[in-house]
């Protein structure tokens, strides 16, 4: 996700600190670095100059010197980045919510529901969708097999072609629902037929959200797109999807910040939980390699139901971490996306991610497989008492041969299933598993080194 200009900002940010004297030519390349990597990640060339230009007034400043102008350019470079990635807005549930998603074809509309469907879910609340989509071929079915799977609620008539009647149709059993997503039509283009059409469906839903889907490789458009349906919509917020294949996001999340449409959520990726709450301030955190502590607690409240993580907790203070919690954990990574994933939200492994070949990161993925195959073939008594494991080389040998793996792929499980506890358990003596960002950095940095890649 935008990991060039991730990698420039990194080493913009490393330059100034590290920097003995910050002279003319040092200011010149920093400057030209930024606008290039600005500007390939298709951020408006006017906003680039803008903030480059207040840069280079503070690098060139000479009232300011020595420590304190580092700092003072790091923290305006900080500043000035947040505010063209625009005001972080949270959505307050009442309780009952209906949220319009719009959007022009191929934007992703029904596939963002799914994973709205899933992220709401998750968090206790009642959800439903309803296909109001009667153009697009096959619309209702997809939203109907992308809600299935997740055991969420849809209401669909594939032969109905008059929205209004398939709203009218399930209008009652909408009522039981906290939370109701509606797919609507998309077009080619924001024409006269979509504004009108959205009109009558928002008169006729009353929604508490009006949602624009908009793909963050439009590039430049963005922001034509982006006001188009503010004025036409009165959308009142934006979900940017396929942030996760574009290294031209960028572009996207400033348009929105230009027009005030605040970005409510982004899609990083395939699957259900690939979807982020979107917060200026994290996501530059990420950017600049620093983690981002509060996505990785909303991707884990996204594999995992309220109801999970409170039995999980229960089970951490009473002592209990068998193989089974252990398995659970590693369902749970594995949901929740790639191993550099992973480390890129972790403040203090951001970036540690440049420093460990990708090959490095693929054996550790295939040793959770490995490990995975491990404990299915353990018994009851071996998966609730792991620590017989180590001292009875025999049941070892049995395990690896029933796995199809090596004595040493168990050790090596053994050893991480060790680690996982005690982290956990370290976790756990704060009180309810809550975690500070310093409190995370410190213990990153405490198992970072125990970390075998």
């Amino acid at each position: 996700m935008l990991e060039k200009l991730s990698n420039i900002l990194k080493k913009t940010t490393d330059k100034i600190a590290n920097a003995i004297f910050l002279d003319k030519n040092m200011v010149e390349s920093i400057i030209k670095d930024l606008q290039r990597a600005l500007i390939e990640a298709d951020v408006n060339v006017a906003l680039v100059l803008e903030l480059t230009k207040k840069i280079k007034q503070a690098a060139l400043d000479e009232r300011i010197k020595g420590v304190e102008k580092k700092e003072h350019m790091i923290k305006l470079l900080h500043d000035e980045l947040i505010k063209i990635l625009g005001e972080n807005r949270e959505i307050r549930l009442e309780k009952h919510n209906v949220f319009l998603m719009v959007g022009l074809y191929g934007s992703g509309k029904t596939t963002t529901i799914s994973k709205l469907a899933a992220y709401y879910a998750k968090r206790g609340n009642k959800v439903c969708a309803i296909g109001l989509d009667v153009h697009r071929p096959a619309a209702s079915e997809q939203l109907e097999q992308l809600c299935d799977k997740l055991n969420i609620a849809s209401f669909i008539d594939a032969k109905e072609k008059d929205p209004k009647k398939i709203w009218k149709k399930y209008e009652d059993k909408l009522k039981d629902y906290s939370l109701v997503l509606v797919d609507s039509a998309g077009r080619d283009s924001l024409d006269s037929e979509l504004i009108k059409e959205m009109k009558e469906i928002a008169k006729m839903t009353k929604p508490t959200e009006t949602i624009l889907i908009m793909p963050a490789d439009i590039g430049q458009t963005a922001k034509k797109q982006a006001e188009g349906f503010k004025t036409a919509a009165n959308i009142t917020g934006v979900i940017i999807t396929r942030m996760d294949s574009t290294a031209k996001g960028g572009g996207a999340l400033t348009a929105c910040a230009e027009v005030k449409a605040p970005v409510l959520f982004i899609g990083t990726g395939e699957k259900p939980a690939d979807l982020e709450l979107f917060n200026p301030e994290s996501f530059l955190s990420r950017l600049l390699g620093m983690g981002d502590l509060q996505a990785l607690i909303e991707k884990v409240h996204s594999v995992m139901s309220e109801d999970e993580i409170k039995k999980t907790q229960e089970k951490l203070r009473e002592g209990k971490f068998t193989m089974h919690e252990f398995e659970s954990q590693m369902e749970a990574m594995g949901s929740i996306g790639s191993m550099d994933k992973i480390m890129s939200l972790i403040p203090g492994l951001g970036g540690m991610k440049e420093k460990i070949p990708e090959a490095a990161l693929e054996q550790q993925q295939a040793k959770v497989k490995n490990w995975k195959a491990a404990i299915k073939s353990m018994t009851e008594e071996e998966k609730q008492n792991p620590e017989i494991l180590e001292k009875q080389t025999s049941r070892i040998q049995r395990i690896a041969k029933g796995a199809g793996i090596t004595t040493s792929d168990v050790r090596t499980m053994i050893k991480q299933y060790r680690m996982i506890k005690e982290m956990i358990k370290s976790q756990s003596s704060l009180g309810e598993g809550k975690m500070d960002q310093r409190t995370m950095m410190k213990l990153a940095k405490k198992f970072g080194k125990k970390m075998k890649f």
